[in-house]
C-alpha cells in the first residue's frame, strides 16, 4: 500500500502567509534553497523599529551562511515620521509592517515583532520600558526566543546608549535578560502550556557600528566580511541589502547599492566569545535533527549530496524523486524535533517548485461582506509530466478532489458562504484598543507573528509518491492596464458600514447658535430587508435617528443629515459623537467603517474601527480667513484650519508669484516641505516678498541630514536646523517673552494650553538663529538642558516669519485645543 507522509507548513513555525504575488522559482532559486538542507543553525537579531536592522547581515546569514535567519523587531514604528503621506500612529505602524515583510522577501530572513507601541522618540531606556511594560515585552522576546530557538543571538544596539533612542537601549537591555530568561523554567512558565519548552543560545552578540561620528568597532572584535558575492543569486550582499533597505520607503531609505568587500564587528556580550565562526561550539549539521540512530543520519547527508551533485537545473523534475526520499527519512526515522518539521516545509516547497506546481485561490471582489457569498477561482498549472490529484479546502469548505493531467491547466470556479460566524479581517494587534503602551493580544501563539492572513486555501496534493500539502491566502487578483496582473488580499467586511462625515469638529465658546451640518453614511454590504433602528450616541445620550422599515440593496448608500449646534455643547468640553446600526436580519455586529491605507510598494492594508467625531469647544479667537498651503510630506493642517474657519488653497509651484499669494493672510507650509520640494528655492523671492508686504509664511518643522537635506532657502535670515528635540509631552513650558504678539493675540495663552498634548512637543529645533529672530518658548526634557529654538518668530517688512518645531502636525488632528489657540496666533494676521 502505497505510504502517504504529509508536509504541513506549520509546523512548529510561525507560519506568516502574505498576500503577495505568488513566488516563483528559478533554477538558481531552486538550487540556492536546496544547499539549505546541509546547514542548521539560526540567528535572531533583535532591535526596535523597522529600520534598525542591518539588512546587509541578515542577507549573508540567510543566504550566504544559510542559516534560519530572523529579525525581531520590537514595534511596527508607530511613532516613526512619515515622508510619503500624512499616516501617523497606529496607520504608520502598518505601512511600517508590510514595508519589513517587504524587506525579508528581499533578503530571505522571516520577521518578527512583539506587543511595543512605537510612542516616539525617547531619551532614555528606562521611560520605554515603563510606558511598553517591561515585564510584558521581556515575556515577548521570550516567548520569540523559545520558539524560533536561535543558536546565536545579535543585537543591534548596545545596553549603554551609543544607540541613542531609548527604545535603540531598551531593545538592548531587554535581549540581555531574555537570553538568560528564556533557559529559566522558572520565567513565564505559563508558555510551555502553549508548546514551547525552554531554550539556551549559544551567545548573545552586540553588531557594533560606525554611525557617522560614533564608532564603536574595534580591532579586536570578531568580524565577517559580509559583502561576499553570491554567483547562484548573481548578487553580492550588499547589492542584496541595498534593495532589502530600499523597502523602508516611508523613511526615505532608499540606498544605494554597495559592492565590495564589507566587514561587520561584534562584541560579545553574553555567552563565549567566537573566534573563528559565528557558530563556533554548535553544531550546525544533520546530527541535531534527532535521528533514530546514526546510520540514518549518514543517509540523510548522502541524499541531500546526491541531490546537489544531480542536480540539472535544465530539468528540475529530476530531482523529485530524490527529495521525496529525503522527506521520507526525516518523517519516519526522527524523533519529534522543531529542525526536522523545518526541514519538511522546506522540501514541500522545493518539491512543488521542482515540479513546476502552479495553484492559486483569487477571490472575484476584494470585499467580502459577511452574510454574502464569496466566489473564489483555483488556478492550477500542473506543469510536471505526471498527474496529481488535489484535495481543496478553503476556510471552513472542502471541495473534494480533482484529478489534474500532466501539463494541464484548469480554473475551478467555487463558492463558500460568508456566515455571521465568521471574523472580519483584522490586523490581530487591532482587536483591542490600545490602552498605554502595548498591544493587547490574548492568544499567545501569536505574538511575534507580523500578521495573520484573513483567508487560507489548503490544497492537499496526491503526486506519485505521497501527499504534500500547500498552504496559501485566498488573494484578489486584477489586471492593471499599465502595472499589469496585481495580487492584493481579500478582506471580509462588516455586512454595514457606518461612516461620519468628519473626524473632527471645533466650536468656540465665543459664538452663539453656532451650527455645522454633520452627517453620517449608511453603506450596505449586502441586502437588507426589513425593520432597522439607526441611533446618534451624543457623548453617554442615545438618539434613535430612525426606526423603519428599510430596503437597501448591496452597495446603497444612505447619507443622514444632522445639524449640530455649539450651544449644545458645554463650554471648554470634548464629546465624541458616532452612529450605531441594528437590524434583526442579521446576527447583532458593531458595524465598524472601514479604513484602507494604499501604496505602490506594499499590499492594500485594510481595519475596521468605529467612526466617531471628536467635537472641541473651546475658547477659541482667529484673525484672518485665507490660507494657502504648500504640502509636504504628509500632515492633516489643511483640514485643521478649514475647522479654524480658513478657507484653504492648495498650493503649487505655479503658484508662487506675489500677485497671487497677496491674497492670503498666511502661507503654511507642510512637514518637510523644504526637504522635497526643490522648486521651493525658486519661490523664494515670491514668498519673501509676499512677506515683506503683510504676508505670514508658517514653516513646519524641517530636517537637515542625509536622509532630508533642505533643498531650498527658506527664511528672511539665517538659522540652522538641530536635532534637538523634546520628547516629553508633558514638560514644563516657560515664556521667554510673555507679552510677545505670539502668547496674547488674539488668544491669551497659559500655562494649561500645553495640557493633554500627545507624543512629544518639538522636534527639529532652529538653532544658531540670526539675531532678527525672536525665541518666544523654552522647554527641557528631564535631566537635561533648556531648549530654546522649538519655535523662532521675526518681522519681516510688513508682515512676519515664523519657524515652528512644535508637532502641531500631531496636536491638531488629535484635537488637543492648547495647541488650537497657539497656532492661531501663530498664523494670524491683523492686516
Amino acid at each position: 500500500m502505497k505510504q502517504l507522509f504529509f508536509f504541513l507548513l506549520t509546523v512548529f513555525l510561525f507560519n506568516n502567509v502574505n498576500a503577495q504575488t505568488p513566488k516563483s522559482y528559478s533554477s538558481a532559486d531552486i538550487l540556492q534553497q536546496m544547499k539549505k538542507l546541509q546547514v542548521f543553525g539560526s540567528v535572531l537579531y533583535i532591535a526596535a523599529h523597522p529600520d534598525d536592522e542591518n539588512t546587509r547581515l541578515l542577507a549573508y546569514l540567510a543566504n550566504e551562511k544559510k542559516y534560519r535567519t530572523g529579525y525581531l523587531s520590537l514595534t511596527r514604528g508607530d511613532g516613526g515620521q512619515n515622508l510619503i503621506g500624512n499616516e501617523q500612529g497606529i496607520d504608520l505602524g502598518l505601512i511600517r509592517t508590510q514595508e519589513l515583510l517587504a524587506a525579508r522577501r528581499v533578503d530571505g530572513a522571516e520577521q518578527f515583532f512583539s506587543r511595543a507601541y512605537d510612542f516616539g522618540y525617547s531619551k532614555n531606556p528606562e521611560e520605554a520600558m515603563r510606558i511598553w511594560g517591561h515585564d510584558k515585552i521581556l515575556a515577548d522576546v521570550v516567548w520569540v526566543i523559545r520558539k524560533f530557538r536561535p543558536d546565536v543571538i545579535i543585537t543591534r544596539f548596545p545596553t549603554t546608549g551609543e544607540g541613542g533612542h531609548g527604545h535603540h537601549t531598551a531593545s538592548a537591555i531587554l535581549a540581555g535578560e531574555a537570553f538568560d530568561a528564556a533557559a529559566d523554567t522558572t520565567k513565564f512558565p505559563e508558555q510551555f502550556k502553549e508548546g514551547v519548552t525552554t531554550w539556551k543560545a549559544k551567545r548573545l552578540l552586540w553588531n557594533t557600528f560606525n554611525f557617522g561620528t560614533t564608532n564603536t568597532t574595534r580591532d579586536d572584535q570578531f568580524k565577517i566580511d559580509c559583502g561576499v558575492y553570491n554567483p547562484i543569486l548573481g548578487k553580492s550582499y550588499g547589492e542584496i541589502a541595498a534593495e532589502s533597505r530600499s523597502q523602508h520607503k516611508s523613511q526615505g531609505f532608499g540606498v544605494p547599492a554597495q559592492r565590495g568587500a564589507a566587514y561587520e564587528y561584534f562584541a560579545t556580550i553574553k555567552g563565549d566569545k567566537p573566534v573563528n565562526d559565528l557558530m563556533d561550539g554548535v553544531d550546525v549539521t544533520s546530527g541535531r535533527i534527532g535521528f533514530k540512530n546514526n546510520s540514518t543520519k549518514n543517509e540523510y547527508d548522502s541524499t541531500v549530496k546526491k541531490i546537489l551533485q544531480q542536480y540539472d537545473a535544465s530539468e528540475p523534475a529530476l530531482s523529485v524523486s530524490p527529495l521525496r526520499q529525503l522527506a521520507m527519512i526525516l518523517s519516519t526515522n526522527t524523533y519529534s524535533s522543531t529542525e526536522a518539521g523545518i526541514k519538511l516545509a522546506d522540501i514541500q516547497k522545493l518539491i512543488t517548485a521542482c515540479r513546476g506546481l502552479f495553484i492559486e485561490a483569487v477571490a472575484e471582489k476584494q470585499l467580502n461582506a459577511i452574510g454574502d457569498s464569496m466566489k473564489i477561482t483555483v488556478n492550477i498549472a500542473n506543469r510536471s509530466k505526471t498527474g496529481d490529484i488535489i484535495d481543496i479546502n478553503i476556510a471552513t469548505y472542502n471541495f473534494g478532489k480533482y484529478e489534474i493531467k500532466a501539463g494541464e491547466f484548469r480554473s475551478i470556479p467555487l463558492t463558500i458562504k460568508l456566515d455571521d460566524q465568521r471574523s472580519l479581517s483584522q490586523p490581530y494587534w487591532l482587536n483591542y484598543p490600545l490602552a498605554g503602551g502595548a498591544f493587547r493580544v490574548d492568544q499567545q501563539d501569536n505574538i511575534g507573528r507580523p500578521e495573520l492572513s484573513n483567508m487560507n486555501a489548503l490544497f492537499h496534493v496526491e503526486m506519485a509518491f505521497g501527499v504534500g500539502s500547500i498552504l496559501q491566502p485566498v488573494q484578489y487578483k486584477y489586471t492593471d492596464p499599465v502595472k499589469g496582473e496585481i495580487y492584493q488580499p481579500v478582506q471580509i467586511i462588516n455586512p454595514v458600514f457606518v461612516n461620519t462625515s468628519a473626524p473632527l469638529l471645533l466650536f468656540s465658546n465665543n459664538k452663539k447658535n453656532e451650527l455645522k451640518d454633520f452627517s453620517y453614511t449608511l453603506q450596505s454590504n449586502v441586502d437588507i430587508n426589513g425593520a432597522a433602528t439607526f441611533s446618534n450616541n451624543f457623548g453617554r445620550k442615545q438618539t434613535i435617528i430612525f426606526d423603519s422599515v428599510v430596503n437597501y440593496k448591496k452597495g446603497d448608500k444612505q447619507v443622514v443629515n444632522i445639524t449640530l449646534n455649539g450651544d449644545s455643547f458645554p463650554n471648554n468640553s470634548i464629546t465624541f459623537l458616532g452612529g450605531d446600526f441594528a437590524t434583526k436580519q442579521l446576527k447583532e455586529h458593531q458595524y465598524f467603517s472601514l479604513h484602507k491605507i494604499s501604496y505602490d510598494h506594499i499590499p492594500d492594508i485594510f481595519y475596521n474601527y468605529y467612526d466617531q467625531a471628536k467635537i472641541v469647544k473651546l475658547d477659541l479667537k482667529t484673525s484672518g480667513s485665507r490660507a494657502g498651503y504648500i504640502a509636504g510630506a504628509g500632515d492633516k493642517i489643511p483640514e485643521a484650519l478649514q475647522q479654524m474657519g480658513y478657507t484653504v488653497t492648495i498650493l503649487a509651484e505655479k503658484d508662487l508669484n506675489p500677485s497671487y499669494l497677496k491674497q492670503f493672510d498666511v502661507i503654511v507650509t507642510g512637514v518637510r516641505a523644504y526637504n522635497i520640494h526643490s522648486w521651493l528655492n525658486n519661490g523664494y523671492a515670491a514668498l519673501m516678498e509676499y512677506v515683506n508686504e503683510g504676508g505670514v509664511l508658517f514653516v513646519q518643522y524641517n530636517t537637515n541630514n542625509s536622509i532630508g537635506p533642505v533643498k531650498a532657502k527658506i527664511a528672511p535670515y539665517p538659522f540652522n536646523i538641530s536635532r534637538n528635540r523634546i520628547t516629553d509631552e508633558t514638560a514644563k513650558v516657560d515664556f521667554l517673552l510673555p507679552d510677545h504678539p505670539a502668547l496674547n493675540f488674539p488668544n491669551k495663552i497659559t500655562q494649561s494650553d500645553f495640557d493633554n498634548w500627545i507624543q512629544e512637543r518639538s522636534t527639529y529645533h532652529a538653532e544658531a538663529a540670526d539675531k532678527h529672530y525672536q525665541k518666544i518658548l523654552s522647554m527641557k526634557d528631564p535631566g537635561e538642558a533648556a531648549q530654546d529654538g522649538s519655535l523662532i518668530i521675526t518681522d519681516y517688512g510688513k508682515g512676519r516669519f515664523v519657524y515652528s518645531g512644535l508637532v502641531f502636525f500631531r496636536e491638531l488632528p488629535a484635537g488637543v485645543p492648547g495647541a488650537y489657540r497657539l497656532f492661531a496666533n501663530l498664523i494670524a494676521n491683523k492686516r
